[in-house]
């Protein structure tokens, strides 16, 4: 089958596709749809998938219906050459022309069933408008949001941590603020590893991101217990180690923090579009698996959170209600929705 995924900006509209392309295999024939400018341009080609690419623009701005009727017409032209079975939508302004012109009459031969995958708790703008002209929406508090197959079979802790040069016997604090770090998560860790809020039992793995790496490995440098990462491309191993996480609040985190059931405190980033991730956080936190800290409160709440949070009862708990959520394999149920669609579509 030939399915067309449209999506790009964040790492959050681009890994969960390619988790479903991956688990698609070679049953089907995969085409990206992004724009050319996006982070896409380099995720997807490094994914080994092809990237195709149309004008849009954020809806909110005044060019943007040039730019996007541009973009229909565009995917118009990619549709009929690509004849997908299904177009899956999973997040950007990327998707509005792809999806409109999925819609005009006569574009594909059979009215071609389209799916939106909506990561996060708040409906961006565009999957708003979008969500009318779908035939199925899956994501956050349904399907759950796919992930790599690689969290869901961690390695074994033991060479985890010798990959990352950690001590197997200390149970380990994950810190990752994305794939750009988060310069208030990093510097609250520092403050609270220099005060000693870090007990003897604990070690920190914190990923700082590349722009905060040496300013935060420096201030980590006399920190026994300490590990500074810039990046991590073997997440698997991050959540191998980890016993708790301090994180933002994004959907791709959340829900590999799902999947490897690992507990979390979670930090919000307070700028992301309709605050959509302390509504996130708040739909974790009411699971039980995390804690909830604003960004503005870290600096000064981070060890005492941290120390209740670790107390025995409390970190049973957390860590009880985080592997609950581990059961749920969101991308073997929306592979199964990608395959009733098109098959419902070919009336098999």
């Amino acid at each position: 089958m030939n399915v067309v995924f449209a999506g790009g900006g964040t790492g959050g509209h681009i890994y969960p596709a390619i988790a479903l392309a991956d688990a698609l295999g070679d049953d089907a024939r995969v085409t990206f749809v992004g724009t050319k400018d996006r982070l896409e341009t380099t995720i997807v080609p490094r994914a080994g998938y092809p990237l195709r690419t149309i004008s849009a623009h954020p809806m909110t701005r005044l060019v943007s219906p040039l730019v996007n009727a541009k973009g229909v017409a565009q995917s118009i032209a990619l549709l009929r050459a690509v004849k997908p079975d299904i177009v899956i939508a999973t997040g950007g302004y990327v998707c509005f022309p792809l999806v409109a012109a999925a819609r005009v009459p006569g574009v594909t031969k059979w009215r071609v069933p389209i799916a939106l995958l909506e990561p996060n708790a708040v409906p961006g703008l565009t999957n708003r408008l979008l969500a009318p002209f779908v035939d199925e929406t899956w994501g956050f508090g349904t399907t759950g949001v796919p992930v790599r197959a690689a969290l869901h079979a961690l390695p074994p802790r033991a060479d985890a941590c010798a990959r990352l040069g950690l001590d197997p016997q200390k149970k380990t604090l994950l810190a990752v603020g994305g794939s750009q770090g988060a310069r208030s998560i990093n510097a609250a860790l520092v403050r609270m590893a220099l005060d000693g809020g870090i007990s003897a039992g604990w070690q920190l793995l914190l990923i700082a991101g590349a722009a905060h790496l040496e300013q935060s490995a420096a201030a980590l440098a006399g920190v026994p217990n300490a590990r500074v990462l810039p990046y991590c491309d073997a997440m698997e191993d991050a959540y191998a180690v980890a016993d708790l996480a301090v994180a933002r609040a994004g959907a791709m985190t959340l829900a590999e923090l799902a999947a490897t059931g690992v507990p979390a405190i979670l930090v919000p980033y307070p700028f992301a579009a309709a605050d959509h991730q302390t509504a996130n956080a708040r739909a974790v936190e009411a699971t039980g698996a995390a804690v909830v800290v604003a960004d503005a409160d870290i600096a000064k709440r981070l060890p005492a959170i941290f120390a209740e949070a670790t107390s025995p009862t409390r970190f049973a708990a957390l860590g009880a209600a985080a592997a609950r959520l581990r059961g749920n394999d969101a991308t073997a149920a929306i592979v199964a929705r990608i395959r009733a669609l098109v098959s419902r579509k070919h009336g098999t």
